[in-house]
C-alpha cells in the first residue's frame, strides 16, 4: 500500500482502516482489467466489485437491517449503525423509509473507497462512483419497493446512473427542462438528457424532471425509469479524452408509474442537492487518489532517473517540486475527509464542506499530475504511460458534479450568507 500515514488521523475509526488496507489488497490483486470495449469493461468492474463485497458500501441496506448478519466483508461497516468508535455518536442522518428505520451513508468509506481505487485504475473508481451517485436518491429518499433495487446494485447485479444534466441544463438544476406529466396513475416524460454516466449500459436511471408545481427549482422531480422502458433510448455515444461510458438520452413519451417518483412531488431539487451534497466529497476523494498515484510515480522517477551523473531527486528544483506536490495532496486529503466526516456525524447539510473539498482537490491534482509530467520528460507525454493516463482521467472532475467556476459560487454564497 502507498503512503497510509492519513488513516492515523482522527477523522477515521479501526473499520476504515481495515477497509482501506483489505481494498488495497484486492486492487493490487485484481486491477486493472482489460479496456479494449469500455462498457464491457464497467460491466466486468461492476460485477468484480460486487463479488468482492466492494459495493457495499455505494447503498444503504434495502431492509434497513443493521444486525451484523446481513453483513459480509470489511465493505459491511458501510451499512452500520450510528453509533462510532472513539469518535463521538453521530445523530441518525437520513430519512424513515419502510420499517421505519433511519438509514445512512458512510462517506468516509465512500471516500476511501474512491481514493483507493483511482489510484489503482480510475476505471475502477468509475464503476464504484457510479453505483452509489445512481442509487443516491433511492438509498436517502426511496419507498421500501424502490429499495429493493439496491440489493442487486450492492451485489454488482444491476447498474446504476444519475440521470440530471440536460443540453442547456448542468450547473444549472433549477434550469431542468424535461418534462413529467401526470397522466392517471402514471406519469409521461419527455425530454434528453446528456453526459450521463453509464448511460447504455445502466439497467436503471435516477431522472430529474419538471413536474410543474412550481416555478424553477420548486417544481422538480425525481423518479427510478428502468432501462428498457418504451421511448427511453440512447441518441448518441459520447466520446472523452478519457474513455467512460457515457451517452446522451432521449426520453419519448416514456410512461412510467406514480410509484417510480422519488419522494414527492416537487421535492426533485432537495433530493439531486441532498445527494450531491454525499457524493461531491467523493468526487475530491477520486482525485486524491489520481495525485497521489502521481506523486508515488514522481518520487519513483526522481529515485530511478539519473541526470549529470545523479539521481534526478537530488536536484533542488525537482525537490521543490515533490514538496509542492506532497503539500498538495495532504491539504486536499485533510478538506475531503473533514467534508465526509462532518456528514457522519450527522450534519445535516455540507454543502460548504464538500464544495471546498471537492474544488481544492480536483484542482490541486491538476497541478499535482502536470508537475509529474513535466518530471517524467517525454515518457510523460507518452501514450499509454501512467502519468499520461492520469494527465487524461484528471481534467473531467474539474468539470462534473460541479465546475469549479460553480463550486467557488457555492463557497461564496455559503460564506457571505444571503444578499
Amino acid at each position: 500500500m502507498a503512503n497510509s500515514s492519513f488513516l492515523a488521523w482522527p477523522f477515521f475509526e479501526d473499520r476504515h482502516r481495515d477497509f482501506a488496507e483489505a481494498l488495497d489488497e484486492w486492487c493490487t490483486a485484481n486491477l486493472p482489467v482489460e479496456r479494449g470495449d469500455v462498457g464491457v469493461a464497467c460491466r466486468t468492474l461492476v460485477a468484480m466489485l460486487g463479488g468482492g463485497g466492494w459495493l457495499l458500501p455505494t447503498a444503504i441496506d434495502p431492509d434497513a437491517d443493521f444486525s451484523p448478519s446481513r453483513l459480509r466483508g470489511f465493505a459491511a461497516a458501510a451499512v452500520s449503525p450510528w453509533k462510532s468508535e472513539g469518535a463521538g455518536e453521530p445523530k441518525a442522518s437520513g430519512k424513515a423509509q419502510g420499517n421505519g428505520h433511519y438509514k445512512t451513508l458512510d462517506v468516509r468509506m465512500l471516500c476511501l473507497a474512491r481514493e483507493i481505487l483511482a489510484r489503482h485504475d480510475s476505471l475502477a473508481d468509475f464503476a464504484f462512483a457510479m453505483q452509489g451517485l445512481g442509487t443516491g436518491a433511492i438509498s436517502l429518499f426511496g419507498s421500501y419497493e424502490q429499495r429493493q433495487w439496491l440489493d442487486k446494485t450492492r451485489r454488482g447485479e444491476a447498474i446504476a446512473a444519475f440521470a440530471l444534466s440536460e443540453p442547456q441544463a448542468g450547473s444549472d438544476v433549477a434550469s431542468i427542462a424535461m418534462t413529467a406529466c401526470r397522466d392517471g396513475d402514471d406519469y409521461i416524460l419527455s425530454g434528453e438528457k446528456t453526459w450521463i454516466s453509464n448511460g447504455g449500459i445502466a439497467d436503471f436511471y435516477t431522472v430529474f424532471a419538471r413536474t410543474g408545481e412550481a416555478p424553477g427549482a420548486k417544481g422538480l422531480s425525481a423518479f427510478l425509469v428502468p432501462a428498457g422502458s418504451p421511448g427511453l433510448n440512447v441518441a448518441e455515444r459520447l466520446e472523452v479524452i478519457a474513455p467512460h461510458p457515457l451517452a446522451r438520452l432521449s426520453f419519448d413519451d416514456v410512461r412510467v408509474p406514480a410509484a417510480a417518483m422519488i419522494d414527492e412531488p416537487g421535492a426533485g431539487f432537495r433530493v439531486a442537492m441532498a445527494t450531491l451534497d454525499v457524493f461531491r466529497a467523493t468526487v475530491g476523494a477520486a482525485a486524491l487518489g489520481l495525485a497521489r498515484r502521481a506523486l508515488d510515480e514522481s518520487i519513483a522517477r526522481a529515485a530511478d532517473r539519473r541526470l549529470f551523473g545523479a539521481p534526478l531527486g537530488n536536484l533542488q528544483m525537482v525537490q521543490g517540486h515533490v514538496a509542492d506536490m506532497a503539500v498538495n495532496v495532504d491539504a486536499a486529503a485533510l478538506l475531503v475527509y473533514r467534508a465526509a466526516w462532518a456528514r457522519d456525524m450527522g450534519a445535516e447539510r455540507v454543502t460548504l464542506e464538500a464544495a471546498m473539498a471537492k474544488l481544492y482537490a480536483t484542482e490541486g491534482a491538476q497541478v499535482v499530475i502536470d508537475a509529474a509530467v513535466q518530471l517524467h520528460g517525454g515518457d510523460g507525454v507518452r501514450r499509454g504511460h501512467i502519468v499520461e493516463q492520469l494527465y487524461r482521467e484528471i481534467r473531467a472532475l474539474r468539470i462534473y458534479e460541479g465546475a469549479s467556476d460553480v463550486q467557488k459560487v457555492v463557497i461564496a454564497r455559503q460564506v457571505m450568507g444571503p444578499r
